[in-house]
């Protein structure tokens, strides 16, 4: 058995998070200990609320005067409500709860039913009961508990950098799968932006949106987390950052920006997506060599499907790079303009037929060899050079963007400097 603990002075959100929850039929309350409790297994929670405070007294140095703990069973044991409910007493009394008001919930939302004990932890005297060293006494009293009633031994997952990341499973436990997997791409992965922190969480699954606001007066700036289907439709609420760790906080993730800033070097990825770019002849064969090198791209699109962001993870230096931090080249608007409107504008444009040689000598006359039809639309073969001032610096062989011959941004820029020419010379 796992048990989790919490101290916190957010009373009141503790019992609207179980009361809500159990009373949408997920779940239900077991028993309390000092708190009415009407038998129906639902809460009413304004009621739950003014039975605690009577019990709080009025004057407390304690910051922090409940406590919030779940008891996690192993998946393979089957408990019945009378059962759980021994057992989160049972526990209460051994951990020093056994004379103070709390109420114990089952959950039962995802496959593995639990419990959450909400209890004050100030006595009516003002002095409150010792966290020290909590989660060795807990461990000591979850043993006693799995041996007398026969349980299997669970143990807390430990998550490291290696730990295998996958995708969400629908079926599975969406909050413990979300919050272990934050918890390693925060450790493994660097990044600067929230679109950054996106995309690689995209690539799980998962998205993050940042909430600001006031409530009763006071700014809060926080995160919550969505769990996707492979379509990146919501598949469940979204979980409050505050409900994962503060490893998935607003805080933490902006540290972690801070940090990645100094560590990061750009280079090993630049010169591998660049080489990818020379040779790609598309962009589902630059994805694919990509791919190849263990780097995901990740595009964004409009509406009308034009690139307008695009972000490199790269899984062997475990940098995530928006395009523009490599460089103008490797930006969403050079994208764009490589992968769609060249293919765009090379399909709009009529088919260059080339004139034949002319051996004769004589004007308008073909070599007798050439068989062309007389209708046939004869290119202009000349060739205007392009201006070594592009928009896109990247000194590479081979590489070029085209922007087909309907659009040609040199030559009208080199027509409009020829006017303001011409005008000044006749003003003088």
């Amino acid at each position: 058995m796992v048990a989790k603990i919490s101290v916190s002075n957010s009373l009141y959100g503790a019992i609207v998070y179980n009361g809500e929850k159990i009373n949408k039929e997920h779940g239900r309350l077991l028993d309390t200990n000092k708190i009415y409790n009407d038998g129906t297994g639902s809460v009413d929670i304004k009621r739950a609320f003014a039975d605690f405070m009577q019990w709080i007294p009025s004057t407390t140095k304690t910051e922090r005067p409940m406590v919030h703990i779940s008891l996690n069973p192993h998946p393979d044991d089957v408990l019945t409500d009378a059962q759980l409910t021994a057992i989160a007493h049972e526990y209460m009394e051994k951990m020093g709860f056994g004379d103070m008001p709390y109420m114990v919930y089952k959950h039962t939302d995802i496959n593995r039913h639990h419990m959450h004990i909400v209890a004050l932890r100030v006595r009516p005297d003002g002095s409150c009961i010792s966290d020290k060293n909590n989660f060795y006494r807990s461990k000591e009293i979850t043993r006693e508990l799995e041996r007398e009633y026969g349980l299997k031994t669970a143990e807390r997952e430990k998550v490291t950098p290696d730990t295998p990341l996958l995708k969400i499973d629908p079926s599975g436990d969406l909050k413990k799968q979300v919050a272990a997997a934050i918890k390693i791409i925060r450790m493994r992965y660097r990044f600067q932006t929230i679109g950054e922190y996106n995309a690689v969480l995209g690539l799980f699954n998962i998205r993050c949106e940042q909430t600001d606001g006031r409530v009763n007066g006071r700014e809060y700036h926080g995160l919550v987390y969505f769990a996707l289907d492979d379509d990146g439709k919501p598949i469940a609420s979204p979980f409050k950052a505050s409900r994962l760790g503060k490893f998935a906080g607003r805080e933490a993730i902006d540290g972690k920006y801070e940090k990645a800033k100094e560590k990061i070097n750009v280079t090993p990825t630049k010169e591998k997506v660049a080489d990818v770019l020379v040779r790609s002849t598309g962009k589902d064969d630059f994805i694919a060599r990509l791919k190849e090198k263990n780097i995901d791209v990740v595009f964004r699109y409009t509406d009308e499907g034009r690139i307008y962001g695009v972000t490199f993870i790269d899984h062997d230096t475990f940098n995530v790079l928006n395009g523009s931090r490599l460089g103008k080249a490797f930006s969403a608007n050079a994208l764009e303009i490589k992968f769609n409107q060249n293919t765009e504008q090379n399909q709009q444009t009529s088919p260059i037929v080339i004139q034949p040689e002319n051996t004769s000598g004589q004007p308008g006359q073909q070599d007798s060899g050439t068989n062309i039809s007389d209708s046939a639309p004869i290119a202009d073969t000349r060739h205007t050079e392009r201006n070594d001032n592009t928009d896109y610096d990247i000194s590479l062989p081979g590489f070029e963007f085209h922007q087909g011959q309907s659009v040609n941004p040199d030559e009208e820029e080199f027509a409009r400097r020829m006017k303001r020419k011409r005008r000044r010379g006749r003003k003088l």
